[in-house]
């Protein structure tokens, strides 16, 4: 079979001029619709989305029918009847559905992708079925390859078109203008050279015949169909602009109507919310939440939502920062703990302050209580960042009581329920959350009752120091004593400081209480050096106490007021508030070495230390916690952590103190791995300040010989 020849077809340059400037017609019109498809009413979304894909589908096809008109043939040439309309339905399809894309919300790669992808298909399906339309004998021959590229400039044409329909839609004002008009060039480029692309595909072969010839043809035809589809585009670029304008004439009147009203309406709405939130931290108040919380009991009770939790939030040591820092910086820390916590919270939920640390939050409509677990865990999450206000970090946790109603709790009790749990979690050490349970009700009752009897107890001296002798590891005698807090009530008798610190935490005493702690060891130190014996003595500090600003100067006072040497008295920190990110704690560690206190890392391998940490900070002694020494004879385990500590620590040139030893087979490991001082009920349990001076007190055990007061003093 001979091969065939093919034309070699001539353009006319000035129709090919025409059809780009229809194309980038088409597109200017098609993304003045674009804009028009977002409105909220359906029956104008479907009029613009209809009449749009009609404009925009015929101002494409007629870029094509132009392109084949500028190709000169050296034959009369027609289209075909059915094909021709055919390729304008694909067309007409093809521009609805980018309008309608145009129109989502949110234009994901998956949406981009797949709607390019089939926006190309109808693109190339207008084209070659409207090339088709060109009835020839024999037919016209196609370059694959050429094909193939013309689809994929198609395609990406189609993304690219979507992606700026979605873009410029948003846009107003003198910038949309001239980004319309960028990217009707872009868009009409690129339709442009995806037509011409697919015209070069096409091998027209020599001595061909055009059997549509009698169809649609003729110059006039074409001229007809041109004017038509340029009227058709102007005037929908017409109505777009009395459609914006109307718009604005009817958002005119809509604010001229809104401003005869607005003084009355604006005053009546700040007056209610005015009356319904917070005016501190913006959040809504106790009245808006108890009418949030009958709104989703009465929702629930309807049957609309299955369940509801409540969160009692009380913030740990918020008092002394108040107290220490004044009412200032405890109004800003307020309000960037409120934003906080809106910050992991629904729309839907609801956030009050109900008293001065006291939050409460609605979580509306969860399944279990795993759900409000989840919000209360991000509540501590997000709390444990130290707050940044002016020059001061300030650092707070927080106790959280849960209600998941109705499987837990009373209808008529959720808030104090929840309040309930919160009391569990803040004796549990804080810093946490607790749900509520049935017996949760009478343990604050009794927390109620002590805290009133612990007030009592600081004002009619109800409260003890009593002290525990700490023994040298090298030579047995005894090199001080640390000071242990005691309450001996009227009533119930010894109240172990494990239920009472954390009241007294809770309820903003602590810091009244570690002061006096204080006071009281300086005093007992000036006693016994009046009698001749000079003692080193340890208190413990709490975490409140170091963030209160006070308490350098505190201890300072209390040693010049009882003329005692600052090195006497040892300040215990645990490790984990030791370590902590806190400049305030930080500053406050620097301060008590500063005047020449000895500062000691109590309950030393249960936090976060870090060799950098220890190195940088001007602490004198670790002490070992009583879960390592427990086992330090029997473990190797705990034997060898014993041992790392210590090293570490005479590396670092600070002393070890070993807590809880029982028995003589800890003393002698922990004397053999090099303890420098030893304390536990091996040697000594804590006893008043008068029994330490009694001739002959059983206070050594084996540890040494000779009277507890010689050895206490030597």
């Amino acid at each position: 079979m001979p091969s065939l020849e093919f034309l070699q077809p001539a353009y006319d340059l000035r129709g090919v001029a025409l059809s780009v400037l229809v194309a980038i017609l088409a597109s200017y019109v098609s993304l003045d619709l674009a804009k028009r498809v977002q409105k909220r009413d359906l029956y104008l979304r479907l009029f613009w989305t209809t009449g749009g894909g009609i404009v925009m589908g015929t101002g494409v096809w007629a870029m094509h029918f132009v392109g084949m008109l500028a190709l000169q043939m050296p034959m009369e040439v027609g289209y075909d009847h059915f094909m021709t309309l055919l390729s304008w339905a694909c067309a007409v399809s093809t521009s609805a559905l980018a309008l309608f894309i145009s129109s989502r919300p949110r234009l994901g790669w998956r949406l981009l992708v797949s709607g390019g992808f089939v926006m190309g298909v109808g693109i190339c399906a207008m084209h070659y079925i409207g090339m088709a339309a060109l009835v020839l004998a024999p037919g016209i021959v196609w370059n694959g390859t050429l094909v193939v590229c013309s689809a994929l400039v198609a395609f990406a044409a189609s993304a690219v078109a979507l992606s700026i329909f979605f873009r410029v839609r948003v846009l107003n004002g003198r910038q949309a203008q001239g980004a319309q008009i960028g990217a009707a060039l872009v868009m009409g480029l690129a339709i442009s050279g995806m037509h011409y692309l697919g015209e070069a595909a096409a091998n027209y072969p020599l001595n061909a015949v055009c059997l549509s010839a009698q169809a649609l043809h003729g110059e006039g035809l074409h001229t007809v169909i041109i004017l038509a589809c340029l009227v058709l585009m102007l005037l929908t670029l017409l109505a777009s602009r009395v459609d914006d304008r109307m718009g604005k004439q009817a958002a005119k009147v809509s604010a001229a109507l809104e401003m005869t009203s607005a003084s009355l309406d604006g005053a009546h709405a700040e007056l209610e919310r005015l009356a319904m939130t917070d005016p501190l931290t913006g959040v809504s108040n106790r009245t808006l939440f108890q009418e949030r919380l009958e709104n989703a009991l009465a929702r629930l009770e309807q049957g609309t939502v299955a369940k509801m939790g409540v969160l009692f939030i009380d913030l740990d040591g918020f008092k002394p920062v108040n107290d220490s820092y004044g009412h200032a910086v405890g109004d800003a820390l307020l309000q960037q703990i409120a934003l906080r916590l809106k910050s992991v919270i629904r729309d839907v939920d609801a956030l009050a302050r109900i008293g001065g640390d006291e939050f409460v939050l609605l979580v509306d409509d969860v399944a279990a209580e795993e759900d409000v677990r989840l919000v209360a865990q991000r509540i501590l999450d997000v709390m444990s960042t130290a707050f940044e206000i002016g020059a001061r970090s300030v650092s707070l946790s927080c106790s959280i009581g849960a209600v998941v109603y109705p499987d837990q709790g009373e209808r008529d009790r959720i808030v104090a329920d929840a309040d309930a749990a919160m009391y569990v979690a803040k004796n549990g050490g804080g810093n946490g959350y607790a749900f509520f349970r049935p017996h949760m009700h009478e343990d604050v009752s009794e927390l109620v009752e002590l805290r009133q009897a612990l007030r009592e107890a600081v004002e009619t001296h109800q409260l003890q120091l009593h002290y525990q002798p700490k023994i040298s590891g090298r030579t047995g005698q005894v090199n001080g004593v640390e000071a242990l807090l005691r309450w001996i009530h009227p009533v119930r008798g010894p109240i172990s400081p494990a239920v009472f610190i954390p009241i007294a935490e809770r309820f903003g005493l602590i810091n009244a209480i570690g002061a006096w702690v204080i006071d009281e060891a300086c005093r007992q130190m000036g006693a016994w050096q009046a009698q001749g014996s000079k003692v080193r003595v340890a208190v413990n500090l709490s975490s409140h106490q170091l963030r209160n600003a006070c308490i350098v100067e505190q201890v300072r006072d209390a040693l010049q007021r009882h003329e005692v040497q600052p090195g006497q008295l040892v300040c215990e920190i645990t490790e984990s508030v030791a370590m902590e990110r806190s400049q305030a704690a930080k500053g406050i560690i620097e301060g008590l070495s500063g005047i020449g206190v000895v500062v000691s890392i109590d309950d030393f391998g249960t936090g976060y230390s870090s060799l950098s940490s220890l190195r940088q900070m001007r602490v004198s002694e670790l002490k070992i916690d009583r879960e390592f020494v427990m086992d330090v004879h029997t473990s190797k385990d705990a034997r060898a952590i014993v041992d790392a500590i210590v090293r570490l620590a005479h590396a670092l040139d600070l002393r070890v103190v070993a807590e809880g030893v029982e028995t003589a087979a800890q003393r002698d490991a922990l004397i053999e791995l090099g303890c420098d001082e030893l304390q536990g009920f091996f040697f000594a349990r804590p006893m008043p300040p008068q029994d330490l001076m009694k001739q002959g007190s059983p206070l050594m055990g084996a540890a040494c010989s000779g009277s507890a007061e010689q050895a206490l003093f030597a």
